[in-house]
């Protein structure tokens, strides 16, 4: 079911969706946990946002990065930018798991606030600098990333093996 809602609605809008419905989600876990000693209720709110959470990040967060990963790297570089992938991912959980503790007693029922706003530094460098990957081959994934005016002298995979072969 998850491959047919990928393929259909596009990786990219996945993603942006839910990266936004964590956003949300962490601010409503936020304000639930600030004002809980207030409101009795808002031990709710906090338990909803928590679900919704986990249900935005299994519908873009979690399993997307993995088609684009494979997408945006021709077959020879895909192993090895699939490790990088995996060993980011796992090495950030493990980070997040860590420390979670420390910065919960730190920062109190306002730690979520710490991961609205990286969400919403993601979901800006998303936005603008993630192409949409469905339905296109790595050829025109790279013709994207040529066509975008950036900073550095950034160089595609193509581009880099065909300057070794005139070499």
């Amino acid at each position: 079911l998850q491959v047919f809602v990928v393929e259909k609605a596009g990786r990219r809008s996945l993603f942006l969706a839910g990266l936004m419905g964590m956003l949300i989600s962490a601010v409503a876990m936020t304000v639930g946990l600030a004002l809980l000693s207030q409101f009795a209720w808002m031990s709710y709110v906090s338990m909803i946002a928590i679900f919704l959470f986990v249900i935005f990040f299994e519908v873009g967060p979690g399993p997307i990065p993995w088609f684009i990963v494979a997408e945006l790297f021709s077959q020879g570089p895909r192993p090895a930018a699939i490790a990088a992938a995996g060993f980011c991912n796992w090495a950030c959980n493990f980070i997040v798991g860590m420390c979670f503790q420390y910065i919960a007693d730190l920062c109190g029922p306002y730690v979520f606030v710490i991961f609205a706003a990286l969400l919403f530094i993601f979901f800006l460098f998303a936005y603008f600098k993630v192409p949409e990957t469905k339905g296109k081959s790595f050829e025109e994934i790279a013709a994207v990333f040529r066509r975008r005016k950036l900073p550095t002298k950034a160089m595609t995979e193509l581009e880099d093996l065909r300057g070794r072969e005139e070499a």
